[in-house]
């Protein structure tokens, strides 16, 4: 539900703008202002789950989004509907900050483990790709008051069972990690990280690098405050795992690859092949559909058989390869022969490569520092999604505008704008796939030995 809505406003970002009177760089900010919170907040609130308890965070979370997603639904000005929408990244962060921590706690057996990190990847995996299809289709056929009022329903279930089923957690308790001068420093940084990203395009140069250092700064300061407090919110230490520090790095790669296709991808059935909004997200659905089954069927089987390394490795792989071939979609393409086979290649990366990445970033951290390491985990996610989208959109754009004031006529224009961007986020995915082989080969192989 968190990962769904990080998308689905994308399809109806046209209706929005029409019913409310957004401007142009306004409409921007009702993902923005979701965007911001929600990456801003994983790291504090992850460690707060740590101290106060996984399952009070995580029903705390459940319970702000689902209100924020009915504010959303029946938001009648631009003011209310970017409010709730901030109000929604805030609880998206609760609940996804402590989830994966949550997990690797009730699964401790390497198998149950895989399998239970299978199912977890393949429903976010599911909700972003759904995001698309489901936006398009109650845009159309209802409104896009839908899109958010759809939580309502899931949300109550969702809570209802995190109360029933989930065990008492009491935590550590606040007065063992709650250092808020830090806090607020991370927090500030993460948020202005995020938001310096997803701005980039409408800011000039200058701007953005001064937003940049600035964001550099406090990151800095946070790092100095942890390592002279005396109960520091983040243990310097956990980042003294390679496996953990190295797979967050290969996720942002990975992360930025995949976003860049979903939204680039989009662009390219709606404005080359003249798809509708429903007819896109339709396109998309093959896509959720191959990983929610590989993750399902057949991730723990070849983690247990091969081990996380070789299965990351192979994903990153097909993806490269994927992206690659997706690079060549022309003007006159079709959809049969040039969108649906790099799609499918990506998906059976994406669902070999995400839990075997998920699996091994979380082993790298101890129990007492899982909610922690899972909001690490997400907030390099968010990080490189935004990084995904700002990047390639903007090369996008830019090429297009270039052959544009060179005499193209526009289709063609477009669609080598969108080929410079998948060439982009293939060498992206090759660049990752460097990553993995130099920075996990040799922790996966000690802990073998080990």
């Amino acid at each position: 539900m968190t990962i769904l809505d990080g998308n689905i406003v994308t399809v109806a970002m046209p209706a929005i703008q029409s019913d409310l009177g957004f401007s142009g760089p306004g409409l921007a900010w009702v993902v923005n202002a979701y965007l911001i919170p929600f990456g801003g907040l994983l790291l504090l609130v992850g460690r707060l789950g740590d101290l106060v308890g996984r399952k009070r965070m995580f029903s705390a979370g459940l319970a702000v989004f689902t209100a924020a997603s009915v504010l959303c639904g029946v938001a009648d000005s631009q003011g209310v509907l970017i409010a709730a929408r901030a109000l929604q990244g805030a609880g998206g962060a609760m609940t996804s900050a402590v989830v994966l921590g949550m997990l690797v706690t009730l699964f401790p057996e390497p198998r149950e483990q895989a399998r239970a990190i299978a199912v977890f990847s393949a429903v976010g995996a599911a909700g972003g790709a759904l995001g698309t299809f489901l936006g398009g289709a109650l845009t159309q056929l209802v409104n896009w008051h839908w899109i958010f009022l759809i939580n309502l329903p899931i949300g109550i279930v969702a809570w209802l069972a995190a109360v029933r089923v989930l065990a008492p957690e009491n935590g550590a308790g606040l007065g063992k990690g709650a250092d808020y001068p830090g806090a607020a420093l991370v927090t500030s940084a993460l948020m202005l990280t995020v938001y310096v990203i997803v701005g980039a395009g409408d800011r000039d140069g200058a701007t953005t690098a001064l937003l940049a250092l600035l964001a550099a700064a406090l990151f800095t300061g946070f790092v100095l405050r942890q390592a002279r407090a005396a109960r520091p919110l983040l243990r310097l230490r956990l980042f003294g795992s390679r496996l953990l520090s190295g797979a967050n790095a290969v996720q942002v790669l990975m992360i930025a690859t995949m976003y860049g296709f979903q939204f680039i991808g989009a662009l390219y059935l709606q404005r080359v092949l003249g798809y509708s909004e429903l007819a896109t997200g339709t396109a998309f659905l093959p896509a959720p559909v191959a990983i929610g089954l590989l993750m399902l069927v057949l991730s723990a089987r070849t983690i247990g058989r091969f081990g996380p390394y070789r299965v990351l490795l192979a994903g990153l792989v097909l993806i490269t390869t994927g992206m690659a071939l997706l690079s060549r979609a022309p003007a006159d393409g079709s959809y049969a022969a040039d969108f649906l086979p790099p799609m499918l290649l990506m998906a059976a990366g994406f669902a070999a490569a995400m839990p075997a990445l998920t699996g091994l970033a979380m082993s790298g951290a101890r129990e007492e520092d899982g909610g922690l390491a899972s909001g690490l985990f997400n907030t390099t996610q968010v990080v490189g999604g935004s990084l995904g989208l700002a990047v390639l959109s903007t090369l996008a754009a830019s090429h297009t505008d270039d052959l544009l004031g060179q005499g193209t006529h526009l289709l063609p224009a477009t669609a080598e704008g969108y080929q410079l961007a998948f060439r982009v986020a293939s060498v992206i995915a090759l660049t990752a796939l460097a990553l993995a082989t130099a920075t996990l080969r040799t922790n996966h192989q000690e802990r073998e030995e080990g």
